[in-house]
């Protein structure tokens, strides 16, 4: 996808909307993406990152039970969950915390909210000996103290967020406000397709091996393409690295999942496709949750990590050409989509991912058993075993 002569825009969305005191360090941050990664020290570093420390490629796995059980396309799921880390956060993190590194930066600094990308840059930054600090709502850290844990077992500072909704868009206003102050010493290892330029390219670029190891695994698997591809959206980042590679592929449909929360006429959701409008977020330009005034709105999931008000640019530009349609799961249906694969397959999907699973639920079924289905596994579930008790769906 070509970003327009606008710099860092995919159609009318992107951009550069920071104060000043943050320019000079977008620009320095532009200027090092160009150059690093086409250095080939830093390429073989980096892909000896990936291979030997993440654990990739992550398996193409033919889900057989899923795809008797729901009797309609085949299913296969991308793996992920098994990528050290338990997500596909460490792709990028491992990418940025290298470049910084190469940078001459001591200290990097992260959001979360499912706590996934948090766990990812403290890994990343105890491999490559770099401090880390990692915000974080309070209302995400109560929910996902596993994570929570590990990041401080990393060696991570954890530093709660009381503000706002107490939630990730609070935690990236925190860390925007960290690096304004520290620009010099400190690089921001933002985790989703969206801020400023450059971060949603260089995020999705890093997350691309995901749809370059699909096309070719399902090549050799089903020597053909794919008919569809289907991921969760949250701000965008595992769902534009399994798209991206398949973009000029006309015959391959891709299909994004949002967090429908307790459905959207009760407002309590965080599908911005569905109830948002064009606003300007954390630096960019892209679809948000806001109010007649322009106000950010709360949001709500069952997933933390899906819990946010804006999504990438590019994810708003695919949705206006329709190469992308984008639709969502309610918290409901994503639960007994979470039940569904860790009974049906032995894999405990994360609830972000299982947001993705409630759709396949859908589609599958609909379509011939010719058909090929891809779905992008984001995350394994243990951090959300906390959540998940007390919402028992079965009666």
């Amino acid at each position: 996808m070509k970003i327009n002569n606008r710099k860092g825009y995919f159609g009318p969305y992107g951009g550069q909307f920071v104060p000043e005191t943050l320019m000079g360090a977008l620009q320095e941050l532009e200027e090092a993406y160009k150059r690093v990664p086409k250095e080939q020290k830093f390429k073989k570093e980096f892909e000896e990152l990936l291979k030997d420390y993440a654990g990739r490629p992550t398996p193409l796995y033919f889900a057989k039970n899923l795809t008797k059980k729901l009797g309609g396309a085949r299913v296969y799921l991308k793996r992920e969950d098994l990528a050290h880390t338990g997500a596909h956060k460490i792709n990028n993190a491992l990418g940025q915390a290298l470049l910084a590194k190469y940078m001459g930066k001591k200290r990097v600094i992260a959001e979360t909210g499912a706590g996934q990308h948090g766990v990812a840059a403290a890994t990343a930054a105890a491999v490559l000996g770099l401090q880390c600090d990692v915000y974080m709502g309070t209302i995400d850290i109560e929910r996902q103290k596993p994570n929570v844990l590990r990041m401080k077992l990393l060696g991570a500072n954890v530093i709660p967020v009381e503000a706002g909704s107490k939630t990730l868009k609070d935690a990236i206003n925190e860390a925007l406000r960290d690096w304004t102050k520290n620009v010099e010493t400190t690089y921001y290892l933002l985790g989703s397709a969206l801020g400023p330029h450059p971060y949603p390219s260089m995020v999705r670029n890093f997350q691309s091996v995901i749809g370059k190891e699909a096309k070719k695994q399902v090549l050799e698997k089903e020597k053909r393409l794919p008919d569809y591809l289907v991921a969760c959206v949250g701000g965008g980042s595992n769902s534009i690295g399994l798209f991206h590679e398949f973009l000029k592929d006309s015959s391959v449909k891709m299909i994004g999942v949002e967090a429908g929360g307790h459905g959207i006429a009760s407002g309590k959701h965080a599908a911005r496709f569905s109830g948002g409008r064009e606003g300007i977020l954390h630096g960019t330009k892209s679809y948000l949750l806001q109010d007649k005034v322009g106000q950010i709105m709360e949001t709500h999931s069952v997933s933390a990590g899906l819990d946010y008000p804006g999504v990438g640019p590019e994810h708003a530009y695919l949705r206006e050409t329709k190469r992308v349609t984008y639709t969502f799961a309610t918290d409901k249906e994503a639960l007994e989509a979470f039940h569904f694969l860790s009974e049906t397959e032995g894999i405990i999907p994360a609830l972000e991912s299982a947001h993705a699973i409630a759709e396949v639920m859908k589609l599958a079924k609909k379509l011939p058993k010719n058909k090929i289905i891809i779905v992008n596994l984001s995350g394994r579930g243990d951090k959300d075993l906390g959540i998940i008790v007390g919402k028992e769906i079965y009666a």
